[in-house]
């Protein structure tokens, strides 16, 4: 049960995966926005294309509080270009020391060509050792099964494909309605 104390339902329903593997990139993210027990959505794009179409980014927690922090990156892209470490480290700065920025509710996993960076509000821009990063209530089942098989033949998209696919079998607030974007 939540501890949330905010006079809205509970929602649910995301599941973010990231996959870097011989020089490709693929950022995927079902489909499904649940309220409690309810489907609400099952095609809602949680994946978006950023400067240009060099950087991916995927959001889970709430929409609006994910749309801003978008927008806040996409601003520091523009005043970094190609340099996707730090305009992730500089929103995660902003958004801990932030009086408003500190109350949204999400989490991102950004990418380009190079790199993985999962960013948090508490000030974490973290990079996977495995090439592999999942968030969302789904996010340790997509993240344990593309470990598995990055092991594997597959490529990066499938390996995301085949990992979100198993993710939405076991995690009732994932679905098999996928965005998938690719670098």
């Amino acid at each position: 049960m939540s501890t949330h104390t905010a006079p809205f339902p509970d929602w649910h329903g995301t599941t973010i995966l990231a996959v870097r593997k011989a020089g490709k990139t693929v950022i995927a993210g079902d489909g499904q926005v649940s309220m409690g027990q309810t489907v609400v959505k099952g095609n809602a794009r949680k994946v978006r294309t950023l400067a240009g179409g060099r950087v991916v980014a995927g959001f889970a927690g709430a929409t609006a509080d994910a749309f801003t922090l978008i927008e806040r990156l996409e601003a520091k892209l523009e005043q970094y270009p190609d340099q996707l470490a730090r305009a992730c480290v500089d929103l995660a700065k902003d958004w801990r020391t932030d009086r408003y920025l500190r109350r949204l509710e999400a989490m991102l996993i950004v990418a380009d060509k190079d790199a993985i960076f999962t960013v948090t509000g508490v000030g974490d821009v973290l990079e996977p050792e495995s090439g592999v990063a999942a968030i969302g209530s789904g996010g340790n089942y997509a993240l344990a099964a593309a470990r598995a098989l990055m092991d594997t033949d597959l490529d990066a998209e499938a390996v995301a494909r085949k990992a979100m696919a198993i993710a939405a079998e076991i995690c009732v607030y994932t679905n098999g309605s996928l965005t998938v974007e690719v670098l």
